[in-house]
Parts: C-alpha cells; sequence; structure tokens
C-alpha cells in the first residue's frame, strides 16, 4: 500500500503548527512532514512539539542538514525523542542546500563523503555502539549514548545526482526525493539504488519517500504554476498536480508506479489554509489511493 502524507511547509508560522497538526491527527492523515529550510525553523524543536500535541501521526523531518549538525548532537537528539514518543518520528538528514551552508560557513569540500561518514556514524550510535572514528569530517573519541533508543530507528537520506544516489543506496534505510523529481527520474533513482544493494533488492522494497507539488482549491492551477515557475523557470514540467482529490490521486499512483513507496503531498508556500490541506489529503485523497 502507498504511504500518503502531506508537509507542513516552513515559510507558515511556526504559531501555525499546533493547529495543522492536530488536524492532521484528527483526521487520520498517516504522516505530516516538516522540513529544515534556512533560515526559518529548527526541525527539532518543531518534531518535539508536533509530538508532543498528537496521538498517532508520525512526524517526518526532511530533512537535517548535516553540515549544520554535530553527529554526536543528532544522534542524542533523536535517541531522546525515540524514547520519548518511541516509532512516532521519522529521520531524514541530507547535504543541505549548497548556498545555505555556505552562508553560514558550513559548506565542505566534499558533501557525498560528509554524508557517508555521518550516516556510518548516526546509524551506529543510534545502534547502542560505542564509536571511535577519525574520518575526513567525522572525529568521535570513545562515543556513545547513554540513553540509546530502545530500538535503533530507520535513517533516510536526500539524493538527487547518482553519487548520492548510490551512497544512499548503500548506506541509508531509504531515500527521500525532491518534489522536483518527474517519474521518469524516480525509476533512474530506484535503478541506482538496486544497483547499490544488490543483496536486498530483490527481497524487500526499499523505502523511496518522493515529494509531490499539489494544490488544490480556488486558484489552485495559477498558484502551482506560480511556485514550479519560481522553482525551475517553467510553468508546466512534468512535476506537480492541481486540482480535486481524483486528479491528485492519479498522480499520486503514477509515482507509485514510478518505484515510490511513499508519496508527501506538498502544498504551495501561499495556501491559503494549511490545516484544511491536510484534511484534504486524509480525508478525500487517501480513499482513492490504493
Amino acid at each position: 500500500m502507498t504511504t500518503l502524507g502531506a508537509v507542513f511547509r516552513p515559510d507558515n508560522p511556526p504559531e501555525r503548527l499546533r493547529d495543522v497538526v492536530r488536524a492532521a491527527d484528527d483526521s487520520g492523515l498517516e504522516e505530516l512532514w516538516l522540513w529544515e529550510d534556512c533560515f526559518q525553523e529548527g526541525a527539532i524543536a518543531t518534531v518535539a512539539a508536533a509530538l508532543a500535541w498528537s496521538e498517532r501521526v508520525r512526524i517526518g523531518v526532511g530533512v537535517l542538514p548535516v553540515p549544520l549538525r554535530s553527529v554526536a548532537l543528532t544522534a542524542m537528539e533523536i535517541a531522546t525523542l525515540e524514547r520519548l514518543f518511541p516509532g512516532r518520528a521519522i529521520w531524514g538528514i541530507g547535504h543541505g542546500v549548497q548556498d545555505w551552508m555556505g552562508q553560514v560557513g558550513a559548506r565542505v569540500a566534499s558533501p557525498v563523503t560528509l554524508l557517508r561518514e555521518y550516516l556510518d556514524a548516526l546509524r551506529g550510535l543510534l545502534a547502542g555502539e560505542r564509536i571511535t572514528v577519525k574520518g575526513r569530517y567525522i572525529h568521535l573519541d570513545d562515543v556513545a549514548l547513554d540513553w540509546p533508543p530502545v530500538t535503533a530507528p530507520p535513517i533516510f537520506a536526500a539524493a538527487t545526482g547518482p553519487r548520492t544516489l548510490h551512497l544512499v543506496g548503500e548506506a541509508a534505510d531509504g531515500v527521500i526525493l525532491t518534489s522536483s523529481t518527474p517519474a521518469d527520474r524516480i525509476r533512474a533513482a530506484v535503478d541506482v539504488i538496486r544497483t547499490a544493494r544488490p543483496e536486498t533488492a530483490a527481497r524487500q522494497p526499499y523505502p523511496v519517500i518522493v515529494y509531490l507539488a499539489a494544490a488544490t482549491g480556488p486558484g489552485a492551477a495559477e498558484r502551482l504554476a506560480a511556485r514550479l515557475r519560481a522553482d525551475t523557470g517553467d510553468p508546466i514540467p512534468d512535476v506537480g498536480v492541481a486540482g480535486d482529490a481524483h486528479a491528485i490521486a492519479d498522480c499520486v499512483a503514477r509515482w507509485t508506479e514510478a518505484g515510490a513507496t511513499s508519496v508527501i503531498l506538498e502544498p504551495t508556500a501561499d495556501d491559503p489554509d494549511p490545516a484544511a490541506f491536510v484534511r484534504f489529503v486524509a480525508e478525500q485523497v487517501r480513499p482513492l489511493v490504493p
């Protein structure tokens, strides 16, 4: 079954999050995803609040930019929230937008090397291991968590290019693809991942989480076109969908056929009612998606 979720965009002020979380929880939305975009809302603070305000909806973080965060601190924060809210969060990490990383003095010469070292160290710490590592970027000396999670959570990673996709296929528990990924690129990404992990590809599906830009209600087509034009310069690329629940569910089905195991609907930044959007996803789109 395809997992369906929605994004609370950090373009919205933090004080709007509570109403959106409660709408997601009450309506039966499966997953509500939060972003850590510079220089908006911090993901750890928002995910902690979202978990505390809800009972059942899973909260995804897509993604924590690894150049911004010590891997030991990230492990401590994830472990704490996993013990407080076991299995309720979905954790994603990634390179971060390189221009933003440069603005804060965190840009590295080899983002792929950093991500690999970070994934290995983070997963080891969350598994309760004691780690000493002297990598190019990650340096840990006899480090272990006093309070590791009872069960180590999966760690997902964002990827676009083939080198990062191959790395993520090898070292992460699933991949996160942006909403600029059309169906043919989803298929290509799945092919790269399968070559990176041939021993598991035949036994179980590898989680492929894909954002899908979506708009509904009055002015949906115009809002989506403006969003795509701002991102790509093309108002009608092969990404995004505007329309009613049936139109959006049909697009979700195409993304699933291309290889997505989870489709997370991303509203436009100017969506007039983010809480209504998550209710629409849960109550109108979800029943139409197998």
